[in-house]
């Protein structure tokens, strides 16, 4: 008996089970169609994304940017050319059936023909690969930032493997590209592979420069329309949010408008500081761990718990 069967042998309203869970079984086979775009009469017109497949897709993305690293090892330069181009066509094929399926989605409620989904989705598909160069590059700054960064690190290779911080940029980098081209899904999707993976949130909106360092990790969030400038660091538990979050008339969220900081150059941010925007940290500042910031601070500031307590107490005082 296949597993299908057995599903079904199971859950047959004639089987003989020691449940009465018929109107449960109704009840859950009816999503709310306000809810879910996904959910309609016919249901099956509208297939969704697969986070197994995306997971599979950007270990093979990996494979195509690293190939002696997260391809094979094994590897000759006679023969490097040659994986990369099996492999990345691999991964490509991967996400252009994975955005169709969200371009289908997106378009279920506007009767958008098949044929522009699939013209769409491979053109987004070639975009994204024309960025790949460029995304490599960065990533390279970012595990050269890491290795200068770190007196604990030994090479680069170590970086590469072993950084909690560059599995995540890396994911980050791949995500944000596919966000920037009207995939916000996938690109969603993609950036909660990455936190699951490392437990750095990242959100795919997020802009970030060259040599980025995540020191540690654990416990990092970055909110979606922050913007971070070229070299900078943090370290493990910092959180880069949202002071406040407006609402129009309804009551509901206003949705897609700046609320989290802006980090300039050279910015160093120690363990468990909380910076929640809208504010601007200046160039070349440090914040200390444990801060608790939503003021924008100038050019080489250098801001400590006992600054930020100190500032309290004077504005209490003036009361």
């Amino acid at each position: 008996m296949t597993n299908d069967s057995y599903i079904a042998l199971t859950y047959s309203p004639v089987s003989k089970t020691p449940w009465d869970i018929e109107s449960v079984i109704t009840a859950l086979s009816q999503p709310r169609k306000q809810a879910f775009r996904s959910c309609s009469q016919e249901r099956n017109y509208v297939p969704l994304p697969s986070r197994k497949i995306l997971f599979k897709m950007v270990d093979k993305l990996r494979g195509a940017l690293f190939p002696f690293h997260f391809g094979n090892p094994d590897l000759r330069e006679t023969s490097t050319h040659y994986f990369i181009g099996h492999t990345l066509n691999e991964s490509l094929q991967l996400l252009e059936h994975q955005i169709q399926r969200e371009q289908s989605l997106i378009a279920s409620e506007n009767q958008v023909q098949e044929s522009k989904i699939r013209e769409k989705a491979r053109s987004i598909v070639q975009a994204f690969a024309e960025q790949l160069p460029e995304i490599k590059n960065l990533l390279e700054t970012d595990v050269v930032a890491a290795y200068n960064g770190d007196p604990a690190a030994k090479d680069l290779d170590e970086v590469l493997f072993c950084y909690p911080g560059i599995t995540a940029i890396t994911y980050h980098r791949i995500a944000h590209a596919l966000y920037r081209l009207e995939s916000p899904l996938l690109a969603r999707i993609i950036a909660e592979i990455g936190h699951s993976e490392t437990g750095i949130d990242i959100h795919p909106g997020a802009t970030i420069g060259n040599s980025f360092f995540i020191d540690h990790g654990t416990g990092v969030v970055i909110g979606e329309t922050t913007i971070i400038g070229d070299r900078v660091r943090i370290y493990q538990a910092v959180t880069l949010g949202a002071k406040s979050f407006p609402r129009d008339e309804s009551g509901s969220l206003i949705k897609g408008n700046p609320r989290h900081p802006i980090i300039e150059d050279d910015v160093v941010i120690y363990s468990g500081a909380t910076i929640l925007g809208p504010c601007t940290i200046g160039q070349g500042s440090t914040i200390g761990g444990n801060v608790w910031l939503t003021r924008s601070v100038p050019a080489g500031a250098f801001v400590s718990q006992a600054q930020v307590r100190e500032e309290i107490f004077d504005a209490g005082a003036g009361i």
